[in-house]
């Protein structure tokens, strides 16, 4: 009997949901269930997800920013085919590999300052290796990261999270990770002070709720671990390639990190990647001699699929100026949302650089709508973004996400090939949605008091 993909997934793709609750994770099949984004999908292409009946929604989660080129990128699937058609030899550990080679070389040449690279399976495998790499350079243990950071889920990576919702539960973590407030320079300086600092990690923009650095703070934030001889480690795993409209978010701020961690887009959403740029005498401390040639690595970290899809990531960005449409993309349907604060009171704040945009929303001052929702945070902190989700994606088939836990921070990233059509799509749906929410009673704050109906027996029970 011959194997076959696609009939397992013509018999058995409409069961995905019984398997996932019934083998893998039943909180997230009933979280879906109960928003209404249980759909099913067939296929999808660059910035839109299909079903069956050809019903199209508007991605702007792009796989949590791995989606940077769109879905299922020709140019990709074309580098990805021709290796697997060609027979390689791949992963023969004694030995160098020329893909690896490749992609190390135009990866550097598109980050100015940085030398060498290390390539590993993802972010969070890229801030582990950052972390020894740091502690070898510098022979210090302490970690110093910022306040509703995010940097990845394993062990040391969680060390360096600024948000209690990962970490409780899975202690003991990294004794020496200590936390400074974002934006706050004074902060950083006392402690950096005692020069016992390996390294401080910082995202040149805050994922988790967008959140933008102060001006000139990245800046006097490298200055000043310079001084104190600490490593500056610009987390771009998800601000990089492109999602700010510039390959790098530091390149904004003219900052040079000492090292500058890379992934998602890099994987132009095929095969998982990651890697870690960085100065030579950095990498040197801890390749410092033949017998610790493999002190540290990754078993599928160089492998030929991994690399020649990030080499064809890069040519798409260079050949379809997606940095630029990103950018330019970017501060127009920024300027749109923005127009729409001055006319929303829910609408506190719309911010962001190139496609990273968040919209922030804030209590109202009118008394029927402050009513609704006070009834709103006694369930759930938070939870009105997802009045504003749920009625996106199922009335205008807009695909997007709350920003972070307890947040009433709405992210979109959507891929960087995003059209004017898209834009416009965006800016509609937002403003209908957004509209509604004013309205007191509305088919929007019927769905929020069944929400919150449901959320308070659940606390009760």
């Amino acid at each position: 009997m011959s194997f076959s993909i696609l009939d397992e997934l013509a018999t058995r793709g409409g069961e995905k949901f019984t398997l996932h609750e019934r083998y893998l994770n039943p909180a997230m099949v009933r979280m879906l269930k109960t928003i209404g984004f249980d759909r099913h999908y067939t296929t999808a292409q660059g910035a839109y997800l299909y079903e069956r009946n050809g019903q199209r929604t508007l991605d702007l989660l792009s796989g949590f920013g791995v989606f940077a080129l769109g879905r299922n990128h020709p140019t990709i699937k074309r580098a990805l085919t021709d290796v697997l058609g060609a027979d390689l030899p791949d992963l023969i550990q004694m030995d160098v590999s020329p893909l690896a080679g490749l992609l190390a070389e135009r990866l550097l040449a598109h980050v100015p300052g940085q030398e060498r690279v290390f390539f590993c399976n993802s972010g969070t495998e890229a801030v582990e290796a950052a972390i020894k790499l740091a502690r070898a350079a510098t022979r210090r243990p302490k970690l110093v990261h910022c306040e509703h950071a995010f940097h990845g889920l394993t062990n040391g990576a969680l060390s360096l999270n600024g948000d209690r919702i990962f970490r409780e539960g899975f202690g003991p973590l990294l004794p020496d990770a200590v936390s400074v407030p974002w934006n706050d320079l004074a902060a950083l300086e006392a402690a950096l002070r005692g020069r016992d600092v390996a390294a401080f990690f910082v995202e040149p923009i805050q994922g988790k709720g967008v959140n933008l650095p102060a001006p000139g703070y990245l800046a006097e934030a490298a200055r000043l671990c310079r001084a104190h001889g600490t490593l500056f480690v610009a987390d771009e795993i998800q601000t990089g390639i492109g999602r700010t409209g510039r390959f790098l978010a530091t390149q904004h701020d003219g900052v040079e990190a000492d090292l500058v961690l890379l992934a998602k887009a890099l994987s132009g959403g095929y095969v998982p990647v990651g890697a870690v740029a960085g100065k030579r005498w950095i990498f040197d401390k801890t390749f410092d001699r033949m017998d610790r040639a493999v002190v540290h690595g990754s078993t599928f970290g160089k492998n030929n699929l991994a690399m020649a899809a990030g080499l064809a990531v890069l040519s798409v960005l260079e050949d379809e100026r997606m940095i630029e449409n990103a950018a330019q993309r970017g501060a127009t349907l920024l300027r749109r949302l923005q127009g729409m604060v001055e006319r929303y009171e829910l609408l506190k704040e719309v911010r962001g650089r190139g496609l990273m945009i968040a919209l922030e929303f804030g209590p109202p001052k009118s008394l029927a709508l402050r009513a609704a929702w006070a009834l709103l945070e006694k369930a759930t902190k938070g939870l009105f973004c997802q009045m504003i989700t749920i009625p996106l994606f199922t009335r205008h088939r807009i695909l997007s996400q709350v920003a972070g836990h307890q947040m009433y921070v709405i992210k979109l990233l959507p891929p960087l090939c995003l059209s004017q059509e898209d834009e416009d799509w965006i800016v509609s749906a937002f403003d209908d949605v957004i509209a509604e929410a004013h309205k007191v009673p509305s088919s929007l704050w019927d769905l929020a008091t069944t929400f919150t109906s449901n959320t308070l027996r659940s606390s009760a029970g």
